[in-house]
């Protein structure tokens, strides 16, 4: 008898876990989550350590905790979580979680080796998941791919095809650095929307009227932010930590966008936390680091890439976390 109730109980779970698997659809350039429409309000997020060069999720209940107060309903990672109690964690605080799988990850789930359908498959039916995101930025980077980024669309719509075979229930996107142009759009027909990157100073809102007139296809901002360091003295700002020039500067740009909410399927803030690993010393914060196309980067026109975070290395509060809060958790009326 024992066994028996042991049996039914694992039988009644499983179906429990079948049955509520989300259904995230793409429907007139938005997202529908479960058949409601689901505004992405995001941030990217990378958590490495003081004094390391690797991702670790050590401060993932602290670091929630703060995304849930801000109204941050979406995490975008760089490379797939594989834990289920991270993921878990993620969906047990109503967030949801844009995966991204690279190229070349020497063989973590990337599109290279093929092994990125196995992380569908596996996860495919977990609530964290909102949809999949093929590469970051690669059009800046044809050398990757022989001198020939067509190289790249090519595995890209292949890779989206394969996905849409095992998965019907969740979206594939790219991220793209910046408007796609007509070979991108050309060669990549198979996905459902196009992430893009866009750092235009302050006024990100110029892509989405150019994107209208060339497509219909629904578009999300993947990157969109700006640094709390100045490299030079600008109007009001003066050189040096500057977190009012980062703050002014995301508040513009997110209110704008929602201004225009009709044109797209969200915002994905970069970043949530100050990354130290990405130049110089990962001990210490540095001025610098190294971005493509990062010359519309407000005020100074430079990414200084260690300052990117709504909070600080130690979790402190920067004042753009205020903005991102105080925008994110109004009411979003979706046209």
């Amino acid at each position: 008898m024992k066994k028996l109730t042991l049996k039914i109980s694992a039988f009644v779970l499983f179906v429990s876990i079948s049955s509520f698997a989300n259904d995230v659809q793409v429907s007139q350039k938005k997202l529908t989550l479960n058949g409601d429409i689901f505004y992405i309000k995001g941030v990217c997020y990378h958590p490495v350590p003081l004094g390391s060069k690797h991702r670790s999720f050590d401060t993932i209940d602290q670091d929630l905790a703060l995304m849930k107060e801000a109204g941050i309903n979406t995490l975008r990672v760089y490379k797939p979580i594989d834990d289920i109690k991270i993921l878990d964690k993620i969906a047990s605080y109503g967030i949801k979680v844009i995966i991204s799988f690279g190229y070349n990850q020497n063989g973590f789930f990337d599109i290279l080796s093929g092994t990125y359908i196995d992380y569908v498959k596996k996860y495919k039916d977990h609530d964290a998941i909102l949809l999949w995101e093929l590469g970051n930025e690669y059009n800046y980077h044809p050398e990757w791919f022989g001198g020939d980024i067509a190289n790249w669309y090519n595995a890209l719509n292949n890779a989206s095809i394969k996905i849409h075979t095992i998965d019907k229930n969740h979206p594939v996107s790219t991220a793209h650095g910046d408007l796609p142009d007509e070979q991108a759009r050309s060669l990549v027909s198979d996905i459902d929307m196009w992430g893009v990157n866009v750092y235009r100073w302050d006024q990100p809102v110029s892509i989405l009227e150019e994107w209208s007139d060339v497509s219909d296809k629904p578009i999300y901002f993947a990157e969109l932010g700006s640094d709390s360091y100045m490299t030079i003295t600008r109007d009001i700002y003066e050189e040096g930590v500057s977190e009012s020039a980062q703050a002014d500067a995301n508040m513009i740009m997110l209110n704008a966008v929602i201004d225009n909410i009709e044109l797209s399927a969200g915002i994905v803030i970069f970043q949530f936390a100050d990354g130290l690993w990405k130049a110089g010393n990962p001990s210490k914060q540095d001025v610098g680091g190294w971005a493509p196309n990062s010359s519309g980067v407000p005020y100074d026109g430079t990414a200084n890439e260690e300052f990117f975070g709504l909070v600080d290395i130690d979790r402190g509060k920067k004042k753009s976390y205020e903005v991102v809060k105080d925008i994110f958790n109004k009411p979003i009326i979706n046209r």
